[in-house]
């Protein structure tokens, strides 16, 4: 009974006890005191109109516990005087936490890791798929998606990465392809199937014609379209097809190309795409930021846009949001680069927390596809501390003294002032990537350029060192490499040639740092999961489950399972 009730109740039956015939007060009152108050209990809400997922590529526990302990406990933390919280504590505070598995899962695709493209081709369909494959099951059949089914189901839908749009992981929600590496064909499919209302990324080399160096036509058409020559200068396209202006003359859509137009578009229908590859990382994000000076919109930016425009949909929508670079930073080793694309990340998911926070129709599932590179901070013989009195009375005169360097916070502060990328210093080496003709002094100058860490002759000696590459493969795209980079652990888990080197500058500053890597690709180690929304809802994914199960669990709260 609601409190309101219970008191008109008693009101009545005092103004009852005034009569002479009435029983005395103090009995009334009694009686009264026996009549207990039944909770009127909501209907739990076990379903929504639209489910955002934000996935994190390449950001595993580890991950995870970086920007948690740069926010919280940096120095210099750029979350002071914001609570110390990132978005993804708020979620979990206010929303529910689980664990998830990611393995390629078929009964005859089964492995031990997963890659990119199958990892999200579970996450989009919830049936098990093959390493490598995009939208198809483990046996190759094509396999409706999540976002296919909220399209049929009378949804707008849309797509955001901050690296291309035909890329494996926003590929996976939309296409379907034997392979991930098919980006041109992906283009034609995301362009012309009719499936994605919104879709802002970067990329667009996979949607102008194979000559647009010398095609002055198809150049001219494209400007016409309000795109700049740094975004088509190159093609990787092998056809003569202009997908840009088939996608607005043939398929209705808006097109947006820089930061400005992407603001300015009102358009419902909307294909942005702002580099010819990737989009810029974190850490030129930060730079440009702090000047006023981007060109690119931010994840956040593009997050906001397409919410904007998927929220006018009376029938709800899904989206799918990318940070896709903290895998790139994972794969290059680069612990300040990675912490950078954290940040970058938490912001847009900052920006879907504030969107969400006071509405019961949305589910937000904020996961990763796998774990890159096996980061962790960790202790070393190097530094060792010095000894120092303590005032509590359990030291008995005793020095606190531990045996090994446990790392320092200024390293938080340290890693997120690094002014450029691993890539940014092979590019600073040598700018043709000739790294036989690299020396020494090369290596030391490109990494104390950028890093808050320096390297002495003999460390940056070792970055540039190279051998015969043992898994030598005249097809492969990355075996066909006659000469690699040097390891002396792990060579086996660092597979793409001269990108490795990399992982060569992260070794030459590991022991200043306290990180540790293991592989230069993923690792098998379960991912988190923050769910955020309905509890009726959530409670489901606060669990150990596996990527299929989250699928099948959005598509249930959507409405759209089968």
């Amino acid at each position: 009974m609601k409190k309101s009730v219970l008191a008109l109740s008693v009101s009545a039956l005092l103004l009852t006890a005034c009569n002479d015939n009435s029983p005395n007060v103090v009995e009334v009152v009694k009686e009264v005191e026996v009549i207990k108050e039944v909770p009127v209990t909501p209907t739990p809400v076990t379903s929504v109109k639209n489910v955002i997922l934000m996935i994190g590529d390449g950001m595993g526990p580890q991950q995870v516990g970086l920007l948690e302990d740069y926010a919280r406990r940096a120095p210099n933390s750029t979350y002071n005087g914001k609570g110390n919280l990132t978005a993804l504590s708020k979620l979990a505070d206010n929303g529910h936490l689980g664990l998830a598995l990611n393995q390629p899962y078929g009964a005859t695709s089964g492995k031990l890791v997963v890659d990119s493209a199958c990892s999200a081709t579970q996450l989009a369909t919830g049936k098990a798929s093959g390493s490598e494959m995009i939208g198809l099951d483990e046996q190759g059949f094509i396999v409706e998606t999540i976002l296919e089914k909220a399209k049929k189901a009378g949804k707008a839908t849309g797509l955001v990465s901050d690296t291309r749009i035909t890329h494996a992981t926003p590929a996976a929600f939309a296409a379907h392809q034997a392979h991930r590496s098919l980006e041109g064909a992906i283009a034609v499919e995301l362009v012309t199937s009719g499936s994605v209302d919104v879709l802002l990324s970067g990329g667009a080399r996979e949607f102008v014609p194979a000559d647009i160096k010398t095609n002055t036509a198809a150049q001219q058409a494209i400007e016409a379209l309000g795109a700049a020559p740094s975004v088509y200068k190159k093609s990787k396209r092998k056809d003569s097809r202009n997908l840009l202006v088939e996608a607005k003359e043939q398929h209705g859509y808006s097109l947006a190309f820089d930061k400005t137009q992407l603001a300015n578009s009102d358009a419902t229908k909307l294909l942005g795409l702002f580099a010819n590859s990737g989009m810029a990382d974190a850490i030129a994000y930060k730079a440009c930021s702090a000047n006023n000076s981007c060109t690119e919109p931010s994840l956040k930016e593009m997050t906001v846009k397409a919410l904007d425009i998927l929220a006018k949909d009376p029938d709800g929508f899904f989206l799918m949001v990318e940070g896709g670079q903290i895998d790139w930073a994972g794969h290059a080793n680069d612990a300040g680069w990675m912490l950078n694309e954290l940040l970058k990340f938490d912001e847009a998911v900052e920006a879907v927390y504030q969107w969400v926070k006071d509405r019961n129709d949305t589910l937000v599932v904020v996961t990763a596809d796998h774990e890159t590179g096996s980061f962790g901070f960790s202790y070393s013989r190097k530094d060792l501390q010095e000894g120092k009195d303590l005032p509590g009375d359990g030291m008995h005169g005793a020095q606190y003294k531990p045996n090994f360097n446990f790392g320092n916070l200024s390293n938080l502060d340290m890693l997120y002032k690094q002014t450029g990328t691993f890539f940014n210093m092979m590019d600073a080496a040598n700018a043709n990537w000739d790294f036989a003709s690299a020396t020494a002094s090369d290596w030391m100058n490109a990494i104390n350029k950028y890093s808050e860490y320096k390297v002495n002759i003999d460390q940056a000696a070792k970055v540039g060192e190279r051998e015969v590459n043992d898994y030598y493969a005249p097809d492969h795209s990355y075996q066909s490499a006659t000469m690699v980079p040097k390891f002396e652990d792990f060579k086996e888990f660092y597979v793409y040639a001269d990108e490795d080197h990399t992982g060569k500058i992260a070794r030459a500053l590991a022991a200043d740092q306290n990180v540790v890597w293991g592989t230069g690709t993923h690792t098998a180690a379960p991912v988190p999961v923050y769910a955020f929304g309905p509890e009726g809802v959530t409670k489901a994914f606060s669990t150990m489950q596996h990527h299929t199960d989250l699928a099948n669990k959005m598509m249930v709260a959507l409405g759209v399972a089968e």
